[in-house]
């Protein structure tokens, strides 16, 4: 089903856009255009939910809806649904090398809201009709939700009137009523939303390039998934978390990695046979071509944190579904393209389950150069069955990952140079492209770089840095960056290597 192949991972937010994040505008289809004059076959990109506080999507108002940031705005303009003028704001804040999320949050949603305004008085208005018989699974309770949420000014719905938190029959039927306009502007966003995704998706597809999308394997508390479903979820009588996720300690993290989302409560989940996660996936595979599942170890054991900790020290190990959900899931939409992100602490029964799923796992040359030349993550030892990268946005660029390693740095010049062929002089004049070039020539079934690695960027470029808050996921590429040098580089080793 997979075939070699390569391409770059780049989040839509990062693209230099127009008006102060990237979008599913010019910026993304000229991307696209640039990825196929490199023969590249592979867009991977971060989850597409709408991001709250942290503005992470691994942590998402639902497990569902899309950001309505990455809505393309000329089209507005295209329309008549605002003016040049409403957009100057935007433009103003589009001049930050980074995202400014705080600005983003005020501005943007004017602009999208001024459009609905227009959207309404036009026949187009009754499309959304559709598409809420469509999902009408999880789109009305989002549209809810989020209209909810605004109403009480945004805090989680664990801080909402009981009544509400509750979801008693009474109040909702006269919250629908009350917020109608509110709960119709937020399905006004997803339409709008999936409609400009798809036809991306579909300009991608065009060019012989598949999506790789990424679903977290875990929803945010403040989640539209819990308020709907608290059943699914380690919560207590007054819907307050038990149990939150995280990462025991370890040599990157003494203290482990706090995440702070409930965790499921799977014998739940088990009952209906996993419909939820069923119709979950599913709905990923109608966005893209390829999903990358993360923290795939989760699945056989995950680490459970009191909700009351400070730190994940005190957590401990509990049972998760096992093979039995992946079965559910192929038994229902038959096998498709995933990619299991097996990083961290793996136990035999965790490599069991990723043997049994078939799913390949991930390689990170960034983790390969300790010294031991049994380690699973040097090329040399790689299966066909695997996906490797330069990084991902959890690591440092490889620019950074050098300035700050000089034992790794020596071993990994060793290798390359034999690995590719080539003398330590001739690596060490482009390491960077010699650390791409190597996944490159690796037996893995998939190579990936991240784009910072190919602009050869420092740390200052890095989208995230786990456990600490501020500064992540605010990177954005500079519009002059895809040049034509760059894909005739990228090019000639795709060729060279048969990708």
């Amino acid at each position: 089903m997979l075939k070699r192949s390569s391409g770059i991972l780049m989040h839509i937010s990062s693209l230099s856009g127009e008006y102060g994040i990237g979008d599913f505008g010019k910026c993304a289809y000229d991307f696209i255009d640039f990825l196929h004059a490199a023969g590249q076959k592979l867009w991977q990109i971060l989850p597409l939910g709408v991001t709250g506080y942290g503005d992470s999507p691994y942590q998402a108002f639902s497990a569902f809806a899309g950001n309505p940031y990455f809505i393309d705005l000329n089209e507005f303009l295209e329309k008549g649904w605002i003016t040049k003028e409403d957009l100057s704001t935007l433009s103003e804040i589009n001049k930050d090398e980074k995202i400014r999320y705080d600005l983003l949050y005020t501005e943007r949603y004017k602009v999208l809201r001024k459009g609905f305004e227009s959207f309404k008085k036009t026949k187009e208005y009754f499309e959304i009709t559709k598409m809420i018989s469509k999902y009408s699974k999880w789109l009305p309770d989002y549209a809810l939700f989020m209209a909810l949420k605004n109403s009480f000014g945004g805090v989680s719905w664990q801080e909402w009137p009981r009544a509400y938190r509750f979801r008693d029959l009474k109040t909702i039927k006269k919250a629908k009523v009350e917020l109608k306009d509110d709960i119709e502007f937020y399905i006004f966003l997803e339409y709008l939303f999936r409609k400009q995704w798809l036809k991306l998706k579909k300009y991608a597809n065009s060019k012989n390039i598949k999506i790789i999308g990424d679903i977290p394997i875990f929803v945010s508390t403040d989640s539209v998934d819990t308020w709907t479903n608290p059943k699914m979820f380690q919560f207590d009588k007054q819907l307050r978390p038990k149990k939150v996720a995280g990462c025991p300690p370890d040599v990157f993290s003494l203290d482990g990695q706090l995440w702070g989302n409930v965790l499921y409560n799977w014998k739940e989940i088990k009952k209906d046979g996993f419909t939820w996660w069923i119709d979950r996936i599913r709905d990923c595979f109608y966005l893209y071509d390829i999903v990358r599942i993360d923290h795939f170890r989760g699945f056989d054991s995950y680490w459970s944190i009191p909700a009351s900790a400070k730190t994940a020290r005190t957590g401990k190990w509990e049972q998760g579904p096992g093979i039995e959900l992946f079965k559910a899931i192929r038994k229902a939409l038959g096998n498709k393209p995933i990619i299991a992100e097996d990083l961290g602490f793996l136990t035999p029964r965790v490599q069991k389950l990723l043997k049994d799923s078939g799913y390949p796992g991930m390689k990170i040359l960034q983790f390969a150069f300790d010294g031991d030349l049994s380690n699973g993550f040097l090329p040399t030892n790689y299966t066909k069955n695997c996906v490797t990268y330069t990084g991902t946005h959890d690591n440092q660029t490889l620019i950074g990952w050098l300035e700050t390693g000089s034992k790794e740095k020596e071993f990994c010049i060793d290798y390359l140079a034999k690995f590719l062929g080539k003398t330590k002089e001739d690596i060490s004049s482009d390491i960077v492209y010699s650390m791409i070039e190597t996944i490159w020539k690796s037996k893995a079934i998939f190579s990936l770089a991240q784009m910072q690695d190919f602009l050869a960027l420092d740390d200052t470029a890095r989208m995230n840095t786990p456990s600490i808050l501020g500064g992540n996921w605010e990177w954005r590429m500079d519009k002059a960056a895809l040049s034509d040098e760059l894909i005739l580089k990228i090019k000639k080793i795709t060729k060279l290597y048969h990708r």
